[in-house]
């Protein structure tokens, strides 16, 4: 708890309350994460069963933000937390509302590999992959950041949604491209921009995971800051 900036209280069971909201936070943010790494290597291997897996998976990521957001409606009911405290309650709220979207972002990922496509289509799932690990990058760095919550690398790394916006606009003129030439292709390239707009929308939801890491912080709402205001935090 020290190392994220939350005083010690009078009561003993309120720092519980707090230290078992966090682990499972954390919990649920490592499952999230196997499930987009396993979604991109039921792609890339074209593991049917492992992709069917990702699926019938999720459930558990859907129950971790159900407990958690109950526990949190309880603390703020029971101890009717302020300042550090609100703000912890409430920037746990909203992240496991993001890391349960992306637990469904990886469900579309997935489903690709349930696709059959030939020898030639075999470059879009490689480009597609390497959109993927970037994304899986932004994911792993976010969940240490919040584990740290630690403020000056997620305003660092609230910078690579850049990079993979950029990655994401180029995959997509390859498809679109792709398509144009080979009509016939258009049934699994549509799949393959699904799920490259499903790994947009996790560096989004990334993005969001850093903004209220440095609310907590902070104490300041970030959303609409530009880059370089956000640097003199």
């Amino acid at each position: 708890m020290d190392n994220l900036q939350i005083g010690r209280h009078i009561s003993g069971q309120f720092n519980e309350d707090l230290e078992r909201v966090i682990n499972n936070v954390m919990h649920m943010g490592g499952l999230v994460e196997k499930q987009l790494t396993d979604a991109l290597i039921a792609v890339g291997q074209s593991d049917v069963d492992l992709a069917k897996q990702v699926l019938s998976n999720d459930y558990q990521i859907n129950a971790y933000e159900v407990s958690i957001d109950d526990e949190c409606t309880r603390i703020i009911a029971k101890r009717q937390p302020a300042a550090g405290d609100l703000r912890l309650i409430m920037a746990v709220v909203k992240t496991i509302a993001d890391l349960e979207r992306i637990g469904d972002e990886a469900e579309k990922i997935a489903k690709v590999a349930l696709e059959s496509f030939s020898s030639s289509q075999q470059d879009l799932l490689v480009n597609l992959d390497n959109l993927g690990r970037r994304v899986l990058e932004f994911l792993q760095a976010s969940l240490d950041a919040f584990t740290r919550m630690d403020c000056e690398t997620a305003i660092k790394i609230h910078q690579m949604d850049d990079k993979i916006n950029r990655e994401y606009e180029a995959l997509m003129r390859q498809l679109m491209t792709y398509m144009m030439e080979d009509p016939r292709s258009i049934p699994q390239v549509m799949t393959v921009i699904w799920s490259a707009r499903a790994l947009e929308r996790i560096g989004d939801r990334c993005q969001n995971i850093c903004e209220y890491i440095i609310y907590f912080v902070k104490g300041k709402v970030v959303r609409h800051t530009t880059a370089e205001d956000m640097k003199n935090l």
